[in-house]
């Protein structure tokens, strides 16, 4: 009986065995290697061969069949060596080990000529690729260090499958994003994270595009997992700083920009790691603060409590305030301070325990043209994220171990322009006018005013054990419990004035309106004009999953379990969610049925009661194969179903079910909300051409149901309003096209993809916004807004000891926009689908280098360069409906007659350089290390 009877035999009895373990495993923090040790003249086996990582105590002995594994390796780069008295030791030396992979090893070892022969090979590509059941991509530090990229999301992007943030074609909540294996998403809205690490901290990053094993859940397009590094026991420090500006010929576009402005954008980093006890705890710190102004400019022109009127149709009946002093603002500039420290400590070769922590300071002040020359009547984005995850792992034999971690994350996320909703800084709404006459905000400020809170608690225990040579299974189990608080309080009129009591003024002594009595407000939960609340859902997963690896193929079937709790409560009569509609119980002569205490009895049908929402649980199987075809190709196939809840503001939004008194000006939570789900496929091809040139290509479709969507509901008086609901539908397909070439110092790589993705909808509430806008349904597929047709990204590096240069290029096709033809055209009165038209495609090349010098003993100096968007390309970030072009609409007669203004024209509302993506950037730095 052949190896693959014998494991397929011993499969059901080992699934009963890990069971019992029970559970969900997140994301693997570490790899594995395993292989053969052969002689190499006779193919014998050699059986207690020993097989160990230099400078570790990781390492096994080859059993009776020539077969080896060793398991629990963090990942990064080691020099293997394998051992046999009577043979020529052999060393592989800057041998990768990933993240959650199996790299392979088949050695064949010559008897020694004389004691102590060593021999250094080289370990071939298909070793590492062998496992790959889907599309996936392992970035390690090393390539990060040499990218020209500024952050996590640039290095994502880069990936094939990924476009503009969506993975094959999924609306871009559906990606999970983790740090060391636990999820970091942002909970509320669903996309992104609300951790932010910096690529220098990070040892190896896994970006899966493709079908995920078991081992992954709350994901349906992709996942993120990027494995933090740890201290050594060599002190190591480096300082740097970098100082950046735009170089463009734009200068007309992107007004007052400046050459001699050198410190425009700044960046400064600082690392440092080490041993604390030698040999047994260890450090790792990681900080960066960026102080970045951006490419975007406003002008000073006006406060926010200078009053205009621009309304007469004589210039001299204007009058304005304009108390600026005409200088630049900048008005897409960010601070941001990210943290991380991390503490190893090992009890013995075995055992192994981390502390780490994040911690993540950002403030975003957006761009929005028509506050142009008001810039400091804006709100402001502010998010701040701590992080604390306790792990313990521990070897229980040379064949299992677990790893258990606690986290807990705490997340603020707020959009405001005073912290305090009600601070005296706010003025009366009469400042904010003239948009209409002038195409800007003449004065006034954003009055929207929205904080949330999100709190993680996380519980997570994971089991690994190689049964067999060919056997490993995986299991364990995660338990989450969310705390979420949501507080959206625009800042409104103090209603107890009336319209002319707010509208009184006087002018003082330098002449400008003060309205004497405004006073800003903010209402309560039992208003429309608010909403307030905090909920405490919780989930529970768990998977089970075995991975069967054969000399020429590898299988992963996997089965997940997926719980949801949303501890909530729903109104039962969607018509009166609010019960802001009174009806009563009536006898058959229209009489009012009054209760024992004389009240009336509201009638049960259409008056709302609150009962808990059901929790919502599914089953999801996974399947992934891989087989080795010849010596330099691999094909593979995977299919899967995949879960996730909807992000948490559709469950809760509205929680008060209050209703506004006008059509399609409501959209409410719902708690009872399924779990969309994907079932993706997946055919693939690894091969190696030639030596040194490998090609991948991957086939996939993917069919996406109840997706979030908003449907109409009438209340009883007749008021038409947006609840969230499973209605949507998409499906995407595609192909996936990676290109390698190395041979030594010269590196060279190129992905592209080439993708379809169709839906009923762009987003959640697009079906109910064309409802509100009577226009009619969209009753087929059609193109969505992230359908770009051809991504194409390339690179090419040199690199040697002391310097290097790395070129990126990007091509973008272009995806598609709704053109929407001007009123005086016919065609205006047809009923046009959404994202009829292609805009513009793109391209751009980025450069990075750098030069390492000695300084003195061990101080090294580095000297680095990099340029985005070298050739200062202007690429459209977004185009006007009725042109398809950026920075260019149809301008009639009636608009130029209608401006009114005594500082711009009219082509200042439509000329938004915002339009543009970002023109050349220069970054100059310079850093020492030890």
């Amino acid at each position: 009986m052949n190896n693959l009877q014998k494991s397929w035999r011993m499969a059901p009895a080992l699934v009963l065995i890990v069971f019992f373990f029970a559970g969900n495993v997140y994301a693997q923090t570490t790899g594995k290697i395993a292989g053969m040790v052969e002689d190499a003249s006779t193919g014998e086996p050699l059986a207690g061969a020993n097989v160990y990582l230099e400078n570790t105590s990781y390492g096994a002995a080859v059993g009776v069949d020539g077969d080896f594994f060793i398991i629990n390796i963090p990942p990064g780069k080691y020099t293997v060596v394998i051992q046999m008295v009577g043979y020529q030791t052999q060393k592989m030396v800057d041998f990768r080990v990933s993240v959650n992979r199996t790299s392979f090893i088949k050695a064949k070892l010559q008897p020694a000529i004389m004691e102590g022969d060593v021999i250094e090979v080289k370990a071939d590509k298909i070793s590492a690729k062998k496992d790959l059941t889907s599309s996936m991509s392992t970035v390690s530090s090393d390539q990060m260090d040499v990218l020209p990229v500024e952050n996590l999301g640039a290095v994502v992007a880069m990936q094939a499958g990924v476009v503009n943030g969506h993975f094959r074609g999924g609306r871009s909540t559906e990606v999970s994003y983790m740090v060391d294996g636990l999820q970091v998403n942002d909970a509320f809205g669903g996309a992104g994270r609300v951790v932010e690490l910096e690529t220098e901290s990070i040892e190896d990053l896994e970006i899966i595009t493709g079908t995920f094993n078991a081992e992954y859940g709350r994901a349906m397009s992709g996942v993120v997992n990027a494995v933090t590094k740890d201290g050594g026991d060599k002190l190591s420090v480096s300082v740097f700083g970098n100082l950046a500006n735009y170089f463009t010929s734009h200068k007309n576009i992107f007004i007052g920009l400046d050459d001699s402005e050198l410190n425009r954008n700044q960046d400064y980093k600082f690392q440092i790691s080490g041993p604390l006890v030698a040999g047994k705890l260890f450090y790792f710190v990681n900080t960066r603060y960026q102080n970045n102004n951006g490419y975007l400019n406003g002008i000073h022109r006006f406060d926010v409590d200078d009053y205009s009127d621009y309304t007469s149709t004589d210039p001299a009946g204007w009058y304005s305030e304009h108390s600026g002093d005409g200088s630049f603002v900048p008005m897409a500039n960010s601070i941001n301070f990210s943290a991380l420290g991390k503490l190893t400590y090992k009890f013995s070769d075995n055992i192994k325990t981390s502390l780490l922590y994040t911690h993540n300071n950002d403030e975003w002040h957006p761009y929005i043209h028509t506050f142009k020359y008001n810039p400091f009547g804006r709100a402001t984005s502010y998010r701040t994220t701590d992080m604390l995850t306790l792990s313990l792992n521990q070897m229980l034999s040379n064949n299992a171990f677990y790893e258990a971690k606690f986290s807990y994350l705490n997340n603020y996320n707020g959009y405001y322009l005073f912290k305090n909703p009600q601070d005296s800084g706010y003025v009366y709404d009469a400042f904010a006018g003239n948009v209409a006459e002038t195409g800007f905000f003449t004065g006034g400020q954003m009055k929207d005013h929205s904080e949330t809170w999100q709190k993680d608690y996380n519980a997570k225990f994971d089991l690994t054990w190689q049964v067999t040579d060919q056997h490993s299974l995986k299991t364990g189990f995660q338990y989450t419990m969310h705390d979420l608080k949501n507080q959206w309080t625009p800042v409104r009129n103090d209603s107890t004035k009336t319209n002319e009591e707010l509208g009184e003024y006087y002018y003082d002594e330098n002449g400008k309106r003060v309205y004497y009595n405004y006073k800003p407000t903010i209402f309560p939960d039992n208003s429309v004009y608010s909403d307030i609340y905090n909920v405490k859902p919780i989930e529970l997963s768990a998977y089970l999953q075995d991975k069967m690896e054969f000399s020429d193929m590898v299988l992963n079937i996997g089965l997940r379990f997926d719980y949801f709790d949303p501890k909530s409560t729903y109104p039962s009569q969607l018509r009166n969610p609010a019960n802001q509609l009174n009806f009563y119980l009536k006898d058959s002569d229209g009489n009012l049925l009054l209760d024992d205490n004389g009240n009336p009895i509201p009638d049960p049908e259409r008056m709302s009661a609150y009962p808990d929402a059901k929790p919502q649980m599914q089953l999801s199987p996974r399947f992934g194969l891989a087989y080795q075809l010849g010596k330099a190709a691999i094909l593979h196939f995977s299919y899967g179903h995949f879960f996730q809840m909807p992000p948490m503001y559709a469950m809760y939004q509205n929680h008060s079910h209050l209703v506004y008194p006008a059509d399609y000006a409501t959209t409410m939570g719902n708690p009872q909300l399924k779990a969309q789900k994907t079932v993706q496929y997946e055919i693939g091809l690894s091969q190696e051409v030639v030596q040194n040139v490998w090609l991948e290509v991957s086939l996939y479709y993917r069919d996406i149901y109840s997706l979030l969507s908003t449907k109409v509901i009438s209340t009883f008086n007749q008021i038409e309003y947006g609840l969230y609901t499973n209605k949507d539908y998409g499906n995407s397909r595609g192909l996936e096209l990676k290109f390698d070439y190395a041979y030594e110092a010269l590196k060279f790589s190129l992905n592209y993809t080439l993708q379809y993705t169709r839906g009923n909808a762009d987003n959640p509430v697009q079906t109910f916004t064309r409802a509100g806008a009577s226009q009619d349904p969209v009753n087929r597929l059609i193109p969505m807004s992230w359908d770009q047709r051809h991504t194409l990204n390339a690179t090419v590096g040199y690199y040697k000891e002391n310097y290097g240069a790395t070129l990126t290029g990007y091509y973008n096709s272009g995806t598609p926009y709704t053109w929407q033809p001007i009123i005086l055209n016919p065609v205006s009165r047809v009923n046009l689908y959404p994202n009829n038209a292609p805009s513009p495609g793109s391209y751009s090349v980025d450069l990075s280098s750098y030069y390492t010098f000695d300084l003195f003993a061990d101080l090294k100096g580095k000297l680095t360069l990099s340029v985005y968007n070298l050739l200062d390309r202007l690429n459209a970030a977004w185009v006007y409906g009725s042109t398809g072009q950026p920075y260019t609409d149809i301008v009639q007669q009636t608009d130029l007659e209608n401006h009114r203004s005594d500082f711009n024209t009219y082509y200042d509302r439509i000329h938004n350089p915002s339009a543009y993506s970002a023109p050349r950037m220069v970054k100059l730095g310079f850093g020492i290390s030890f």
